[in-house]
C-alpha cells in the first residue's frame, strides 16, 4: 500500500470512527474536519506570521531589487541579510501548504463516497471507508441524510431530480461556502495596507477574489459530504484567523498611542480659598502708577 492510500484508508477509519461516538454521517464529517483543522493549525499559523512578516519588509525587498538589479548575486545576499535580520524564512509560507495538499486530496478522496446498487442491495465503490464499519451499513442502507440533504447526492443531481424545493438545503450549503470564503479573503486584506496590496502581483490579487466562486462552482456538481467539509473547513479558518489575528495584534490600530489626539494642557488650579498663614502677593493698588508719577515730579 502506497503513503496516499494509507492516508486515505487512515481518514476513512477516523471517520467510521467519529460515526461510531455519534451516529450521523453529517456530524461525523463536522467532528472529522474539526480534527484535520486543529491537527494543521500549528503549520496554519506558522504560515499566516510568515505571510505576515513578508508583508511588513516587502518595501524593503522592492527596494533592493530595484536597485541590485543589475547584479543578482548581490542582490540575493542583501536579501538573504534582510530576512535574516527580520526573522523571515520565505519558504516558510509556502511549505506547510505543500504539507496540507496530501491530506486535502486523501479527504476528498475520502467524501467522494459513491454506491451502486448490486442484486437491490447498495454497495460501496470506494475503498476508504472499512466495509465492516457502522458507517458501511449506514451508506449500505441509504441512512446518509443530515438537515434535509443526502450528504452523497451533489446539489446539481438533487435540483435536476427532485426539483428546486428539495434542492433549496443543498443550494444553502453551498452559498454558504461562497460566502465563508469571501469573508475570509476580507477578513485577510482589510488589514493590508494600500501600499502592501498595491504592491502585490495582480495575479494574485485575482486569484484569491475567484477563488471562493470556484469553490461554489465546483461544489454544485460534488457530493454534498465534501461540499459540508469545504463549508465547515471555511468556517473553522474564519475563527483561526481571529485567534491568530488576536494573538499577534493586526496593525490596524497605532502603536504607542500614535495617531491619537495630544491631551490639552492642563489649566492652572487657583486656590479661591488660600489656607490660613500663608502670605499671599498683594495685588497692585489701582492708581498706584499714577501715584508713582506725581511724587517723581514733586
Amino acid at each position: 500500500m502506497n503513503p496516499f492510500s494509507a492516508l486515505v484508508s487512515l481518514l476513512g477509519s477516523i471517520l467510521a470512527f467519529f460515526y461510531s461516538l455519534v451516529p450521523n454521517y453529517g456530524i461525523a464529517i463536522i467532528l472529522l474536519t474539526l480534527a484535520v483543522s486543529l491537527l494543521l493549525f500549528p503549520l496554519t499559523l506558522k504560515q499566516t506570521r510568515s505571510m505576515k512578516a513578508l508583508q511588513v519588509i516587502q518595501p524593503e525587498v522592492k527596494r533592493l531589487q530595484k536597485e541590485y538589479k543589475s547584479d543578482r548575486e548581490e542582490m540575493q545576499k542583501q536579501l538573504m541579510a534582510l530576512y535574516q535580520e527580520h526573522g523571515v524564512n520565505p519558504a516558510a509560507g509556502c511549505l506547510p501548504l505543500i504539507l496540507q495538499m496530501p491530506i486535502w486530496f486523501a479527504l476528498f478522496q475520502v467524501l467522494r463516497i459513491n454506491r451502486v446498487e448490486v442484486n437491490g442491495t447498495f454497495e460501496l465503490t470506494s475503498n476508504a471507508i472499512p466495509t465492516d464499519s457502522a458507517l458501511a451499513d449506514a451508506i449500505r442502507a441509504d441512512d446518509t441524510q443530515f438537515l434535509g440533504m443526502d450528504l452523497l447526492r451533489a446539489p446539481s443531481e438533487a435540483l435536476s431530480e427532485s426539483g428546486l424545493q428539495t434542492a433549496i438545503p443543498y443550494i444553502l450549503l453551498v452559498i454558504v461556502v461562497i460566502l465563508a470564503g469571501l469573508y475570509q479573503q476580507y477578513q485577510t486584506t482589510r488589514r493590508t495596507t494600500p501600499e502592501q496590496k498595491a504592491q502585490q502581483p495582480q495575479g494574485m490579487q485575482t486569484a484569491l477574489k475567484i477563488m471562493p466562486l470556484f469553490f461554489g462552482f465546483i461544489s454544485w456538481t460534488f457530493p454534498s459530504g465534501l461540499v459540508l467539509y469545504f463549508a465547515v473547513s471555511n468556517l473553522f479558518r474564519i475563527g483561526q484567523q481571529a485567534v491568530i489575528f488576536g494573538m499577534d495584534g493586526d496593525g490596524t490600530k497605532p502603536k504607542g498611542g500614535q495617531g491619537k489626539a495630544s491631551p490639552k494642557p492642563a489649566l492652572p488650579v487657583v486656590d479661591s480659598d488660600p489656607s490660613p498663614g500663608l502670605e499671599q502677593p498683594r495685588k497692585p493698588a489701582p492708581n498706584a502708577s499714577k501715584k508713582r508719577k506725581k511724587r517723581r515730579r514733586n
